[in-house]
């Protein structure tokens, strides 16, 4: 059974582009990588690089130690009916945590083809306005309007 504790990995690059990742079991669902700890003390940042390999191929461990980087946001949603089963029974509800990886701009991309049958590169408005979750485009948002502070 899945623990109702998950990461969300928005993967972007320095020109503003961000990877959406179109779901094998679910079309024209895109998403940023997510997916749920493996045990219940699990390390956030771990389970975020871990997800990242397992659904894109990208090695966190290859790029710089500040590539990798914990949002400090989590908000809970409900889980959608068709996704339930994966839980203990009467688990309705899951806490996901928002991380985002600078990727440099030549990275390649492996899909889980089990997982996931497509990628994009898209400007962050963009990819924010794709996302099948509205929280997953206010993620993409939320990283880009901190990185505009940062440069004004």
């Amino acid at each position: 059974m899945k623990i109702p504790i998950s990461v969300l990995v928005v993967i972007y690059k320095s020109n503003g582009e961000v990877l959406l990742i179109e779901r094998a079991d679910k079309a024209n669902f895109w998403q940023s990588v997510t997916g749920s700890i493996d045990f219940l003390d699990e390390d956030l940042s771990v389970a975020a690089a871990r997800e990242v390999l397992e659904e894109t191929g990208i090695d966190v461990q290859s790029l710089t130690a500040s590539s990798l980087l914990d949002m400090h946001h989590q908000i809970e949603y409900e889980i959608y009916p068709q996704w339930r089963h994966r839980y203990a029974p009467g688990v309705t509800r899951n806490t996901e945590h928002w991380f985002s990886l600078l990727v440099p701009n030549e990275v390649s991309v492996r899909l889980a083809p089990r997982e996931h049958v497509a990628y994009q590169w898209l400007p962050h408005t963009e990819a924010a306005n794709k996302c099948f979750s509205p929280s997953n485009g206010a993620a993409i948002l939320k990283l880009f309007s901190a990185r505009q502070s940062v440069t004004d």
